[in-house]
């Protein structure tokens, strides 16, 4: 393949390839980002903290306290309703 790009039935290739190698570097630094994640949570791991339970914290601190607390309500409900409280 090569790198001369060239419109084409109204697609600018440059523009093209500037979208498609812009998409390709965020892809690399989401993974860098996916690792670094990763390597704090065997940290975490390491010293002794369930790593389920933090990362069942770091779900419940992007919900809004409100939203929670309602969220906790129904689930509560439901368990009683199914003889689990």
């Amino acid at each position: 393949m090569t790198n001369e790009t060239q419109d084409v039935g109204g697609v600018a290739g440059d523009r093209l390839r500037s979208f498609i190698e812009r998409v390709e570097r965020l892809t690399e630094e989401k993974q860098a980002f996916s690792d670094d994640i990763k390597d704090v949570y065997a940290e975490c791991k390491s010293v002794g903290f369930d790593t389920k339970a933090v990362r069942k914290i770091i779900a419940l601190r992007k919900i809004d306290r409100d939203t929670r607390a309602e969220q906790d309500a129904i689930l509560e409900t439901y368990l009683t309703a199914l003889g689990m409280e």
